[in-house]
């Protein structure tokens, strides 16, 4: 198994790792970053954000994002998975909030 990838979040700073293979919506979530979403299955593109360095693949064939947002740099992370190291521009992210101690 390789290593899990290093992702950075423009322009908060905030980094995350995300292994091979897992979506990396699910990877942030997992790191406590939350980037809006929806549907989760790239039809709805309410994650839609801006790959600024590194590679992704996707977990379906066609995602909602056109050929010219492609070019653009623009990914759904909801199934987009990290091939190396990633800096994504998600403004709309958000750290989620730590659960409250029972007492």
């Amino acid at each position: 198994m390789s290593a899990p990838f290093k992702v950075a979040i423009a322009p908060q700073g905030w980094q995350f790792e995300a292994d091979a293979g897992v979506p990396l919506l699910a990877a942030a979530e997992r790191a406590g970053v939350r980037l809006p979403s929806s549907c989760r299955n790239g039809t709805c593109r309410t994650c839609l954000c801006r790959l600024l360095e590194g590679r992704v693949g996707y977990a379906i064939d066609w995602p909602g994002v056109s050929r010219e947002e492609r070019r653009d740099g623009y990914i759904l992370p909801c199934v987009a998975l990290a091939e190396s190291d990633l800096t994504l521009e998600a403004p709309a992210a958000r750290l989620m909030a730590a659960p409250a101690a029972s007492s």
